[in-house]
Order: C-alpha cells, then sequence, then structure tokens
C-alpha cells in the first residue's frame, strides 16, 4: 500500500503576510525539594572551601523556602560565629528563642551560642547569668555539664578577675582531658596563666613589699598618689624610647605561602609593575618609549649628502669636467 500523505497544517500568517512565530510554553519551576537539595550541595561546596559569606546567602535562601529548617539555622549561627559576626548571632539566638519557638528544646537549644556571643561583645555580667542557668538546668534533668559551658565559664571568670574560680574549673577539666591532645595543652596554657595570678594576689605582692626599704614600704600608707602629669610624662618618654629604639629588633613580617600566587617565589620574583592597572598610553614607559622610536630620525638640518649624488641626479648622466 503507498505511505499515506501526512496533511501538513498551513502556518499562520499576518495580513502584510509575515508568519507568526509560535510561542513556547513557560518553563516550570523546579519543586521545593529539588531546589532545597541544589542548595544544600551548594552550601557543603562553599563551606568546605572556605567561603563563609556565600555560605551565609545560601543559608538565606534555603530560609526563604524553609524558614523552620534546623539544619539551614544551625548552620548560618555557626557561619556567623565563624566570621567574627557575634551581633548578628546574639540576634539570631534571640530570634529563636522567642514566642514563635515550637518547644522548650528549641527555645534552649541555642543558649551556648547565646553566651558565647555575649562574652565576645565583652557583656560578661549577661554572659554569666545564661551560663548559670543552662548548668542549673542540666543538674536538675541529672544531666553532665557540656565542656564547652565549663570552659567558657573558665574564661569568664578570668576575665573577671575570679582567679581561685577559673583554677578550679580548669583543673576539673584537666582530670578529664585526653592527654597529648590539643585541649589538654590549652587547658594548661590557661591554667598556668590563672595560677600565677592567683599567687601574685594572694603571696607574690606580699614578697614584692617584704623586699622594698623599710623607709618606702612605711610610706605607702600615708603617701598621695601620683599626679596625672608624672604618668603622662613617663608615658610620653616609653615612646619616644620605643621610637629611638633600633628597627634591627623587629622581626620581619612572615609571608603567608597561602596568599602567594603560584609560581611567585618570595624575595625572588621581581614585584608587579605598579603601573599595570593604567592604560598604556598613561605610562612612563610608554613616554619613554616613544622617545626612543624618534630618536633614529635626529635633526635633519645640516646633513650633507654623500659625494657624487648631487651631480648624478641633478645633470641626469655625466657631466662635463670644467676646465
Amino acid at each position: 500500500m503507498p505511505p499515506k500523505a501526512h496533511s501538513k497544517q498551513p502556518a499562520q500568517t499576518t495580513p502584510a503576510g509575515r508568519k507568526l512565530r509560535q510561542k513556547s510554553a513557560p518553563k516550570q519551576p523546579l519543586p521545593v525539594g529539588d531546589r532545597l537539595k541544589r542548595l544544600f550541595t551548594s552550601l557543603c561546596a562553599q563551606i568546605d572551601g572556605g567561603h563563609f559569606a556565600n555560605a551565609i546567602k545560601t543559608c538565606d535562601k534555603i530560609l526563604r523556602l524553609d524558614p523552620h529548617d534546623g539544619d539551614a539555622l544551625q548552620t548560618k549561627l555557626f557561619l556567623l560565629l565563624q566570621t567574627d559576626q557575634y551581633a548578628a548571632a546574639l540576634a539570631m539566638t534571640e530570634a529563636l528563642a522567642g514566642p514563635s519557638s515550637d518547644t522548650e528544646s528549641d527555645r534552649d537549644g541555642h543558649l551556648f551560642e547565646k553566651a558565647y556571643s555575649l562574652y565576645r561583645l565583652h557583656r560578661e555580667e549577661e554572659a554569666t547569668e545564661v551560663l548559670r542557668g543552662v548548668k542549673e538546668k542540666s543538674e536538675a534533668a541529672g544531666k553532665e555539664v557540656d565542656r564547652g559551658i565549663l570552659h567558657l565559664e573558665a574564661q569568664l571568670a578570668y576575665r573577671q578577675a575570679s582567679y581561685q574560680t577559673a583554677c578550679d574549673l580548669y583543673t576539673q577539666l584537666l582530670d578529664t582531658a585526653e592527654p597529648n591532645s590539643e585541649e589538654h595543652s590549652d587547658i594548661l596554657t590557661n591554667l598556668d596563666a590563672a595560677q600565677k595570678h592567683l599567687d601574685f594576689i594572694t603571696s607574690g605582692f606580699l614578697h614584692a613589699l617584704d623586699a622594698l626599704p623599710t623607709s618606702v614600704a612605711s610610706t605607702l600608707q600615708t603617701a598621695p598618689p601620683p599626679q596625672q602629669q608624672q604618668h603622662h610624662v613617663a608615658s610620653v618618654s616609653a615612646l619616644a624610647t620605643a621610637a629611638a629604639a633600633p628597627p634591627d629588633t623587629q622581626k620581619p613580617k612572615k609571608v603567608r605561602m597561602k596568599r602567594v600566587p603560584k609560581g611567585v617565589v618570595p624575595g625572588v620574583t621581581p614585584p608587579p609593575d605598579p603601573e599595570r592597572w593604567l592604560k598604556k598610553s598613561e605610562r612612563t614607559s610608554f613616554a619613554q618609549g616613544n622617545r626612543r622610536r624618534r630618536g633614529g630620525g635626529g635633526a635633519t638640518q645640516g646633513a650633507m649628502e654623500p659625494a657624487g649624488t648631487g651631480a648624478k641626479s641633478s645633470g641626469g648622466g655625466k657631466g662635463k669636467k670644467k676646465k
């Protein structure tokens, strides 16, 4: 049987005879689940690459699609603390602990981050109150207090000059820390600093007073406080002495190899041209190059032609010699 002929529909035309283009169907947006999956993939790649500013923007995109996503909220809070945005982190913890929270665990889940933000903002009294509430709730529930809370409490005590409390907390942490770990060495360093302050307060200053001459020690109780002008003169003399110190005592600044471009050796590779951002016509080397190109011609005034060339060109042939 012969094949059936396919009937083609005639193309629509305008009164002027032009063909109308058929409009393509609008592209359907991706489902919310697929969009969230792509955003979380980008978020993981940005955090692995250290691009924290872009990662915060990606968290905002996720929270616009799902405002109650716990992973995105926790990640954004971590990124704000990692980038030293403590005021924004504190505002976020207060928003999460607001009346819009669903359960009590959601309201109390970010108290440590709130206390840490307050500590970094130098609001020690408020941070101490938050930590005290967290410890009371943990003890009432029969749970062990988190080590991070103890570390933060010890740092707060050290900053508030409660060195005995800081020593007790660091000793408690040292007993339960793993030996030869980074935490163990940090605790030893902080414990040593707190112990030195405590020793000076309890006995160090007394030994210093005993070492003073009797004539000086007997007048300390009745001696007037030092005047502000003398302190100002001392500070000025100290600044002058520091300015007069030889520059050789300053240590050379260490170059961070992570910031050095590939193929560049510090101290060996010549520095880049400081005028590389200017147009070529505005650079000093461009004017020097033009002078070199013009110098080949030189001044033509007074130039002499080679002998014989003038006679050949003017006579058009061999000229007669004059007698």
